[in-house]
């Protein structure tokens, strides 16, 4: 078998294809029998999409299911944010209205790890309360509208470097409204997220501008790389795991370069330097979904989407649970307290994505939409049925406990 060189297996691991064939080899095992942590229960999947699809007949009766993206959670209580900052945003060119939009896109992802289920964020400016992925994206977009993010008080419609190097754990606790009766978890890692973001923009001029770097200058690096039809999902995913790999604490390096959401698992498969190695990127490709909208205002339109694979985090992987696709072997896999490096964990992870590719056709099938991209159908969808699931058997938990470090899921 030919050695995979580290540089030519680091690249591999960066793209869809690689989080499809390491998360398929773990399936196939699964389907024999033969992992330590779940049985498969195949047959179940079709219930799983009868559920999914009438999650999505009633959540979108029209038909229109739109892209499952941080844009959704910015509207979230009958309130249109995203034409708030279209109107703080009206006087300045198209170019740097999407710069704006991908400066909080970027930001508001990357705070957008678990958020229990007591923590809420209160609103001002409209007097709601709100909790979850929901109430991140409401105060990520307050943080980024009252220039939080911004080195300059006269522009705060921005996310820079200088900016974000300065936050602080206290700083943003405070921010996110966290005290003792108010508890985030994560609060720690989310605030050295964002310093490490402000560093990996200084140091990728290519990508984010040599003068005040700024997440919004992806929109010329990826005008670059975009050929005649508009630039591929996967190429956005590239860029984002190039310039902001370095931002992740505490995980697989290879050739010195940190692989991010990368993990080791014993039936992930492959040769050479990469092998046993399972990519999931599941906040990289969240936020590449995140991107999509305020590049295609610029004229960008991204193609290729469904390259792009399943998110693999603990609503779509508690759907799978809760329907029964998916078995736990030993009680203590939903019992006990889980870190996102352990293996159940990672095989939990790794058989939601292959399970989804199989469970998207059952769902255009039923919906009579072939079309109907995968990003749709986890909107539409996938995670709202694998919430409403938890909702009502667990008061919003997932199945599976897990320790967020406020940087994976």
């Amino acid at each position: 078998m030919t050695a995979v060189p580290a540089a030519a297996a680091v690249e591999f691991l960066q793209t869809p294809e690689a989080i499809r064939q390491r998360a398929g080899a773990i399936l196939a095992r699964g389907l024999e029998g033969d992992l330590a942590h779940f049985t498969i229960d195949l047959p179940r999947l079709a219930g799983a999409a009868d559920l999914v699809a009438a999650t999505t007949r009633e959540r979108f009766p029209d038909g229109r299911v739109p892209l499952h993206s941080r844009w959704r959670h910015f509207d979230v209580g009958d309130c249109d944010r995203s034409a708030e900052l279209d109107r703080s945003l009206a006087g300045q060119p198209v170019d740097e209205r999407v710069r704006a939009k991908l400066d909080l896109a970027v930001t508001s992802v990357l705070l957008d790890a678990g958020a229990g289920t007591t923590w809420r964020y209160h609103e001002a400016e409209t007097g709601g309360a709100y909790r979850r992925s929901e109430g991140l994206a409401v105060a990520s977009f307050r943080l980024f509208t009252r220039g939080f993010f911004s080195a300059d008080p006269r522009v705060p419609w921005r996310a820079d470097a200088e900016a974000l190097r300065a936050v602080t754990d206290a700083s943003l606790a405070s921010a996110l409204q966290v005290s003792t009766d108010n508890p985030l978890p994560g609060v720690s890692g989310r605030a050295h997220v964002l310093r490490q973001l402000g560093r990996a923009l200084s140091q990728a001029p290519a990508l984010f501008g040599a003068a005040r770097p700024r997440p919004g200058h992806l929109l010329e690096a990826l005008r670059e790389r975009a050929g005649a039809r508009g630039v591929e999902a996967a190429t956005v995913l590239g860029v984002v795991l190039e310039g902001l790999g370095s931002i992740w604490p505490g995980r697989v390096t290879l050739g010195g370069v940190s692989l991010g959401d990368v993990w080791p698992h014993p039936a992930a498969g492959g040769a050479g330097e990469g092998a046993g190695l399972v990519p999931l990127h599941k906040l990289s490709q969240w936020l590449t979904y995140s991107l999509i909208e305020p590049l295609g205002e610029a004229g960008l339109p991204v193609t290729g989407l469904d390259r792009l694979t399943a998110l693999a985090e603990y609503r779509n992987g508690g759907l799978l649970i809760d329907t029964g696709v998916l078995v736990p072997r030993h009680p203590a896999l939903t019992t006990a307290s889980h870190r996102p490096g352990d293996e159940p964990i990672v095989e939990w992870r790794a058989l939601t994505v292959a399970l989804l590719d199989r469970l998207a056709p059952l769902v255009r099938q039923r919906l009579g939409d072939g079309t109907l991209t995968l990003a749709s159908i986890l909107e539409g969808g996938t995670w709202t049925a694998g919430r409403r699931l938890a909702d009502e058997r667990r008061g919003g938990a997932p199945p599976i406990c897990i320790e967020s470090d406020g940087t994976v899921m």
